[in-house]
């Protein structure tokens, strides 16, 4: 088996590599993925990119294409592709090679690789809980996003950047709301590092040429903790279970946690150029 059999040949890709590791900032792009037999990457960046052979990067992949593919199981494959650059054919073109990837199918791994010697970072920096949201009162909605269901979350790894498929709820302020259990591998990160990007690819409304030339945004900001004692916490519960019904099964697990990431910058709006 091959990623090939999981995902086809040709995908829609959300790509993270860190400018400088120092302070974990980082560069994200909206790329067109071509899957090699040996599970290796071509990307097309069509808005270009500042990699450099050696560098490493990594990308979310996965092979929905609309708005009803999700639900309570996450039926579709995906992944956090752990890569490094080994080629970059011009400013928009690049060619990788795999570290490490977990194909995921609802809850279970279904395939998996590991570069010979590769492991995961060492991360020692300290944990903290996030701060509350300074929000009393939730922004509009932001209707326009309502068919968009699915976005990316980058949180600050050490080595290279995590990524993670999330559902989401967003404002006309591009506030973006989401949920996760504590235990997990990106809540444990923010707690580490809450300065996060959220990535909106627009797929579900329209064609794939359009969302990776000019149709998505790419928000970064710093995720705050929207316990359920806070005066927002109903309001948000309520409107994001409307836009996203499947989720409403997780709100009755007592671990539940909502994260409000209140963006600081717009790094690519959707919006025609």
């Amino acid at each position: 088996m091959t990623l090939n059999d999981y995902l086809g040949k040709r995908v829609l890709g959300v790509a993270a590599a860190y400018n400088n590791e120092t302070d974990m900032d980082a560069s994200i792009y909206i790329c067109i993925v071509d899957i090699d037999s040996d599970d290796n990457l071509t990307l097309f960046c069509p808005r270009g990119h500042r990699l450099q052979a050696g560098d490493n990067i990594t990308l979310h992949l996965d092979n929905r294409t609309g708005v009803s593919e999700y639900d309570a199981d996450l039926s579709v494959y995906r992944l956090s592709y752990k890569g490094q650059v080994v080629h970059c054919d011009d400013d928009r073109h690049l060619r990788l090679k795999a570290r490490e990837f977990q194909v995921m199918y609802g809850m279970s791994v279904v395939y998996e690789y590991r570069q010979p010697g590769y492991e995961f970072p060492p991360d020692l920096r300290p944990s903290s809980p996030l701060a509350i949201t300074p929000l009393q009162e939730v922004p509009a909605i932001d209707a326009s996003e309502h068919d968009n269901k699915i976005g990316v979350l980058i949180t600050g790894a050490s080595g290279q950047p995590h990524t993670t498929v999330m559902a989401f709820l967003s404002t006309v302020d591009d506030d973006i709301f989401f949920i996760t259990l504590p235990q997990t591998f990106k809540a444990q990160l923010m707690k580490r590092q809450p300065q996060c990007y959220f990535a909106i690819d627009s797929r579900a409304t329209f064609t794939f040429e359009e969302a990776v030339e000019w149709n998505y945004s790419i928000i970064r900001g710093e995720v705050f903790s929207v316990p359920p004692s806070h005066p927002a916490f109903a309001t948000i519960q309520e409107l994001f279970v409307a836009k996203n019904p499947w989720e409403m099964a997780f709100f009755t697990h007592p671990d539940i946690e909502m994260y409000h990431l209140r963006a600081s910058k717009v790094v690519c709006p959707g919006a025609r150029p």
